[in-house]
């Protein structure tokens, strides 16, 4: 199975040799370039993130700070800094490694692979979406507002769950069901639509952001 790499960086020409580069190696590169776009593609479940530390609006360590308590994979920074101070920083809020640019290609590679086989020896990451300001982990089935838990029942975030992880495609209420609890559960899938206005009550409370979209005549989808 190939590894991939996200790679995060607001300057075109490295985030292009990067990506030539780790694709000659056979790793499927993923890559964003600014921390807004990084947050919608931590979905991919990256093995290893490349981040820059010195972005626009959003710097790496930020972004870091963000996604630390979501994301269990390596996180390797890229920066122009040397002071001493801004390396402990970036360790500190998450890191596991940095290179000062210009780095050496072959360093770096040698330093994601390292990262890489100590990973596979780890226990499983999990897997998460960012969507604006809601964190959802599947993992270990919560979401979270800005790191405050939102609570959902077991049905709700099953519900989440399969909207959520095919943003953009529609559902019928008897597809959901269908999918919650089988063909032959013996019940009347217009629950679902109690549990959606229930899911929609409890992200209202925390944000104005619309995630449920009702499709009318046909049913809904995510609009993450």
């Amino acid at each position: 199975m190939k590894y991939k790499i996200l790679v995060i960086d607001d300057e075109s020409s490295i985030v292009s040799l990067l990506k030539d580069f780790f694709e000659l190696k056979d790793y499927l590169v993923y890559t964003a370039c600014d921390g807004k776009e990084a947050l919608n593609k931590i979905d991919i479940n990256p093995d290893i993130i490349l981040l820059d530390i010195n972005m626009p609006e959003m710097d790496g360590l930020e972004l870091c700070t963000k996604i630390r308590h979501f994301v269990s994979c390596p996180i390797v920074f890229l920066t122009a800094r040397v002071e001493e101070r801004e390396r402990i920083q970036g360790l500190s809020v998450g890191g596991d490694d940095y290179i000062v640019k210009p780095f050496s290609i072959e360093e770096l590679s040698a330093r994601v692979e390292a990262h890489l086989r100590r990973e596979g020896r780890k226990n499983i990451k999990n897997k998460v979406k960012f969507t604006n300001e809601i964190v959802i982990d599947y993992s270990n089935r919560n979401a979270f507002y800005n790191d405050i838990e939102i609570n959902f029942t077991k049905t709700e975030f099953d519900i989440i769950e399969v909207l959520s992880m095919n943003d953009g495609q529609i559902f019928t209420k008897e597809n959901i069901y269908e999918k919650l609890w089988g063909i032959d559960k013996f019940g009347d899938s217009n629950t679902i639509t109690e549990h959606i206005r229930r899911i929609r009550m409890k992200f209202a409370k925390h944000t104005d952001a619309g995630f449920i979209e009702t499709v009318w005549g046909v049913g809904y989808k995510w609009i993450g």
